[in-house]
């Protein structure tokens, strides 16, 4: 009789074991900061202008140095007009799947800065010298940064729904997460108004 038993107890060993080496796994894999895995890159806005279809949407095509400009989707036509948007240097979270908004492909996402209410955004900007396409840097500009996931993993391990809770302005409306400051090769990024708001 015991070594019906024996086995019993062995077979709950094993599958202890596994349940451990797995958490393991999962907690190396999580030694790596969320932040350090979203490719939010410099954008230059070649072009922005309304959506045929969608009257709270803007369409801009942006440089994000590769081949050819993003064409983005944004949902800020109650907050600024075009020419506002056109030209600047901004904030792109480049690796998020592209996905059809009223018919348009968006390729990427914009980052602003709002209030609680979401009634007043704000572009998050870059200084005059960031260089389009260059990978913005969160603490330090010298500080080395993981590879950032790829679409899928970025859709799969809901990279980006870790990060945002955690992106806010500091009293001087430098976006950071936590406490670590968004900086590009030419300094930090801010927005240009709205401190301690909220980032996405």
């Amino acid at each position: 009789a015991a070594a019906p038993a024996f086995r019993a107890t062995a077979r709950v060993a094993r599958r202890a074991a596994a349940v451990q080496t797995r958490a393991m796994a999962d907690g190396a894999g999580e030694e790596v900061s969320p932040v350090e895995l979203v490719d939010v890159r410099v954008g230059k806005v070649l072009k922005a202008y309304k959506h045929p279809e969608a009257d709270k949407l803007y369409i801009e095509e942006i440089d994000v140095g590769e081949a050819e400009p993003r064409q983005i989707c944004s949902g800020l036509v109650p907050y600024m007009s075009a020419e506002e948007i056109e030209g600047q240097n901004v904030i792109v979270l480049a690796n998020l799947k592209s996905r059809n908004l009223a018919g348009v492909p968006s390729h990427g996402m914009i980052l602003c800065a709002s209030d609680e209410a979401h009634e007043n955004v704000e572009l998050l900007v870059c200084p005059e010298g960031a260089v389009p396409g260059e990978r913005v840097m969160f603490g330090s500009w010298d500080g080395e940064q993981s590879e950032p996931h790829t679409e899928n993993q970025m859709k799969k391990k809901k990279t980006w729904e870790k990060v945002a809770p955690d992106l806010k302005t500091t009293a001087d409306c430098v976006a950071a997460y936590k406490e670590l400051e968004m900086v590009t090769s030419a300094g930090p990024v801010k927005c240009k108004s709205l401190a301690n708001a909220l980032i996405g």
